[in-house]
């Protein structure tokens, strides 16, 4: 990226996340220019050949049963919670306004009334309420007990969850979390949903991070890169007992799953795997922790795949850290005051990345 002066910056920001397929990617562009010359809009009043493909590409690439798309990140999770809610009523038979979505502490999946009801950040829901309605609950992060706990509740329909929490700084759980999570699920009946709105679509290594520890949600989210970085598309994908329960006039969107959002995640499915992007994150997200040693002002690196975030010494702090690295030409953003998140276009070659390692360091030493 260029500012208006002139000075190039590599960004490792992305959108947050929603450039995996960096900026103006010439296939993204190509189909963005064809399909907006032929047809863009026609709302899903009416069939088009366009939404069938992107639906196929969408549930064969990710191994699920049926899809609907969307426009934002936040409107996936909202989808997934209507549709568990549905199934929660109609196929696991709770009463009627009783069902019951477990959320974790920490979570971010969006700024509307419900994103900031299931919230535990202040400045998510500060004066934003009421939201008892909601009928949410929240548990730890990467607790299995508690989780287990909340599950006793027989009204519980769904369990939401980041497979990493992104902006609460790139929280890792323990190894085996993934899996002890699908098997309480599955012993009490609970929906599994993965918001792999950030940490999908090989940003972490794998096609979805859930593959990393083998375990296949019930229902997932899907948003940012899905539209190859030039428009809001997202997708939420379940198992087809789960998303049937949606019938003509349930659930829609004006703009959702529109002629040209459908051709732009065809294109953006194929690049990412054609180009290995999450062969490539892997390994470059490897050589870029393996360069940022740790040391007075950095006191951790932890990431997977092209996730990566600094916890930085609160004296430093992590918007001095930013600014630092804006000043050298390098783009990140700063979390909970004290945490630096690094997630570069999975584009990226390994030289800017070795690049890009050079400057954090010579930040990291400059305090």
């Amino acid at each position: 990226m260029w500012d208006t002066k002139g000075k190039k910056y590599l960004d490792f920001l992305s959108a947050y996340s929603a450039l995996n397929h960096g900026h103006c990617h010439p296939e993204i562009i190509k189909t963005l220019r064809t399909q907006s010359r032929k047809l863009t809009i026609t709302s899903r009043a009416f069939y088009t050949d366009a939404l069938g493909e992107a639906l196929q590409s969408l549930t064969k690439t990710f191994g699920m049963d049926r899809a609907i798309m969307m426009n934002t990140g936040c409107e996936a999770v909202e989808t997934a919670v209507k549709v568990t809610r549905r199934w929660g009523y109609e196929v696991k038979k709770i009463p009627q306004d009783k069902a019951k979505v477990i959320f974790c502490l920490g979570n971010f999946w969006g700024r509307s009334i419900a994103a900031c009801g299931s919230s535990d950040d202040p400045d998510r829901y500060h004066n934003f309420g009421p939201f008892a309605g909601l009928n949410f609950d929240l548990v730890p992060f990467d607790d299995i007990p508690a989780l287990e706990q909340a599950f006793k509740d027989p009204n519980v329909a769904g369990f939401v969850f980041e497979p990493i929490q992104g902006e609460a700084g790139v929280v890792i759980p323990k190894d085996g979390y993934l899996r002890a999570v699908r098997e309480l699920c599955t012993k009490h009946n609970v929906l599994m949903i993965a918001d792999e709105v950030q940490t999908g679509l090989g940003r972490c290594g794998k096609a979805l991070a859930c593959d990393w520890e083998g375990v296949k949600p019930d229902v997932v989210a899907l948003g940012k890169s899905l539209g190859g970085g030039v428009m809001p598309v997202s997708a939420t994908l379940a198992r087809k007992d789960v998303m049937d329960v949606l019938v003509p006039n349930s659930h829609g969107s004006t703009f959702g799953g529109n002629p040209l959002a459908a051709r732009l995640v065809v294109t953006s499915l194929s690049v990412m795997q054609t180009e290995d992007f999450a062969g490539k994150a892997h390994h470059l997200g490897e050589l870029l922790r393996s360069k940022l040693a740790t040391n007075d002002v950095v006191k951790i690196v932890r990431g997977r795949g092209l996730m990566t975030a600094l916890e930085v010494d609160p004296k430093a702090g992590a918007w001095n850290f930013c600014l630092k690295l804006a000043a050298k030409g390098l783009l990140a953003k700063p979390t909970h005051e004290h945490i630096v998140r690094l997630a570069p276009p999975l584009i990226i070659s390994e030289a800017q990345i070795l690049e890009s390692a050079a400057l954090i360091v010579e930040v990291s030493k400059s305090f």
